[in-house]
């Protein structure tokens, strides 16, 4: 009759198990194709929010840096995760806030997991990487993943927001200390 393990280590010998599927499958899905949003392009009147139209994605600007960075484009209201290697690993569009910043680079200083966004809308993976004029700049989504409502004339929202989706691979690639380069 063979011997009996004490259950201790068939719970160690299960985890172990997980913990290995999950590292192959991130791995997989690492080196597995990556989605990207479509581009946006802002309707004829002047206080509607971009929406979405099919498109091929963008080329990572030149003279946003190398390496491992988010890449912010005020122009084209959109934003790249690039990673070490310099390949872009996601690409979306954005809806800036009335305030931008400067082009530069900066670094993400804090996250906040959750909060209620200036426009009183609940906001989650909030990346804070800028102020100008007073104003915080921050990455967020919606929590409901709705577009941000028109700011009200001479309101100062220094809030990107983007839609869920993207809002959750940023925030699992910008941890505290990445690299953020805003271009033209």
């Amino acid at each position: 009759m063979p011997a009996r393990l004490p259950s201790w280590a068939w719970v160690t010998g299960l985890t172990v198990g997980a913990i290995a599927a999950v590292t192959v499958l991130g791995v997989q899905a690492d080196r597995g194709p990556h989605p990207t949003a479509t581009s946006a392009k802002p309707s004829s009147t002047a206080s509607a929010q971009p929406t979405p139209t099919a498109s091929v994605p963008a080329r990572v600007p030149d003279g946003s840096g190398t390496g491992r960075r988010v890449v912010y484009s005020l122009g084209e209201k959109r934003v790249w995760l690039v990673d070490a290697s310099d390949a872009s690993r996601r690409t979306f569009t954005v809806w800036p806030g009335s305030v931008s910043p400067d082009p530069g680079t900066y670094t993400v200083s804090s996250r906040n997991a959750a909060t209620t966004g200036s426009d009183g809308v609940q906001i989650e993976h909030i990346m804070y990487f800028a102020a100008k004029d007073g104003v915080s700049v921050a990455f967020s989504n919606a929590v409901d993943g709705a577009s941000p409502p028109p700011a009200a004339s001479g309101t100062k929202t220094g809030g990107v927001r983007m839609r869920k989706a993207d809002g959750t691979a940023l925030w699992a690639f910008g941890t505290v200390g990445t690299t953020v380069t805003v271009v033209k």
